[in-house]
């Protein structure tokens, strides 16, 4: 089976014909650089991608903080890993690379956080104010 792909190694965009069979990548032609070989090798039988999306945060300045995966993963696994990822939340204060989750489904990849987001600033009591009484 033959199958066609643009390559986004690079800026030039070569057209690759990929040839596999049985799974096994026969041949890929088309390509200018070594990369784009590279890239139509892993593309025709097992995609992979960095995952980017957020993750719900309990007392932060902000609701969510965007997180990816620290390396490509299993393209096939991202539905899971969604379903996965949108059961998390994480306590503030989020710290910029804080390692959200270890070990994604068992690919080796973490979650890890790509913003900061702070706690909610606590209000100061005021020892002069009393609360206010219940009803009478």
């Amino acid at each position: 089976m033959k199958k066609r792909l643009i390559c986004i190694s690079c800026p030039v965009g070569c057209e690759l014909t990929v040839e596999v069979e049985n799974g096994k990548v026969i041949s890929v032609s088309g390509n200018r650089c070594p990369r784009g070989e590279a890239y139509a090798r892993e593309e025709a039988v097992e995609p992979r991608r960095v995952l980017a999306t957020s993750v719900k945060v309990l007392g932060g300045e902000l609701p969510l903080v965007s997180v990816k995966t620290d390396r490509p993963i299993p393209k096939n696994l991202i539905p899971q890993i969604m379903e996965l990822v949108k059961g998390l939340s994480v306590n503030a204060p989020v710290e910029l690379g804080q390692v959200i989750l270890e070990n994604l489904l068992d690919t080796g990849a973490k979650l890890v956080a790509t913003r900061a987001v702070p706690r909610l600033p606590q209000e100061p009591l005021n020892p002069g104010v009393r609360p206010a009484a219940g009803p009478p």
